[in-house]
């Protein structure tokens, strides 16, 4: 092994640390491959670098004279990867990017997080959002229309690479005092939705379908009272008490209203739904998209913070 700079950064944080598991702990290495790194080093500049004893290590005179210098060193090279950071993606990466994000998705609610980033670190990115169902937003991606998007996907779609992202639970969303069958555990079985007017998306939407299959396995006939495509129609109507809806909790924290809205995880059988990643197979991604996509996978990672929201996991 030649000196390069993880062997000197190896050095210098077990002479900070004066002791080599507690470096090797810090590097986030095995303690051997540290003792390796420190033993090229040796053999490198024919001496001895550390006293090893009981209490720890400590540099010998010649370790101490390397340490000096690594240090010089490693703050060159840090420097360069601030000087080059601050330069770089902000200041060069411009042009148009587009991503889809489904309706009723956790993921639509990134919609202001995502623009906001992206005016912010890229200043030169014109940001186009498109708020649709999946299939339309596939087939965008597919034709090159559109740079990225997560959708709802049960199966492989010809044309688009998708990446499982994240999985969701759906939740009854009910008006306020609605009445509802008593629960402990603030859950409802599907069956009870029978007897509940219901607000739903159209049978174009992946939702819709899987409400729809599930409901006809039990054998039963939901009230669906109104078909609404628009997140904030949907939360008026809730908001009024005309009807109840099926979300992932996430969306239930959109409610205008005064009075926050019920919500039960539905039961017997469990509602699941995976969103995913949609890019094309066929065509290379710009630096620019690349760029806002690094952003919305940060942004999908931060929604696993632990509290934030129920009912949603990292796709298997």
């Amino acid at each position: 092994m030649t000196v390069n700079f993880k062997t000197l950064k190896s050095f210098v944080t077990a002479v900070d640390a004066r002791s080599l598991s507690a470096a090797a702990h810090q590097l986030g290495v095995a303690q051997s491959a540290l003792s390796q790194h420190i033993a090229s080093l040796e053999d490198h500049f024919r001496h001895k670098l550390l006293n090893r004893s009981n209490a720890g290590v400590t540099p010998t005179r010649a370790g101490s004279e390397l340490y000096r210098h690594a240090q010089l060193i490693l703050s060159h090279l840090e420097q360069a990867e601030r000087d080059l950071a601050e330069r770089s993606d902000a200041s060069f990466i411009a042009g148009a990017v587009s991503v889809g994000l489904a309706t009723y998705s956790t993921a639509s609610i990134l919609s202001m997080p995502l623009l906001q980033a992206v005016r912010r670190e890229y200043p030169q990115v014109n940001l186009f959002i498109n708020d649709n169902f999946g299939l339309v937003l596939s087939e965008m991606v597919m034709t090159g229309r559109m740079d990225m998007a997560i959708i709802y996907a049960g199966s492989p779609i010809k044309g688009v690479t998708l990446q499982p992202l994240l999985t969701e639970e759906l939740f009854l969303i009910a008006p306020a005092g609605m009445p509802l069958p008593a629960s402990d555990d603030q859950t409802i079985p599907l069956r009870a939705l029978a007897g509940i007017d219901m607000l739903l998306p159209s049978r174009m939407h992946f939702l819709r379908r899987l409400l729809d299959d599930e409901f006809a396995r039990i054998g039963i006939a939901p009230r669906i009272i109104a078909e609404i495509e628009s997140a904030s129609t949907l939360h008026q109507a809730i908001d009024a008490g005309l009807g109840a809806t099926v979300l992932p909790s996430a969306l239930a924290d959109m409610s205008s209203g005064n009075r926050q809205p019920v919500i039960r995880r539905i039961v017997e059988p469990d509602l699941q739904a995976t969103i995913s990643l949609c890019v094309t197979d066929h065509l290379p991604m710009s630096d620019q998209a690349d760029a806002v996509l690094r952003i919305l996978r940060k942004q999908i990672d931060d929604l696993f913070v632990e509290g934030r929201f129920i009912g949603i996991r990292a796709a298997d």
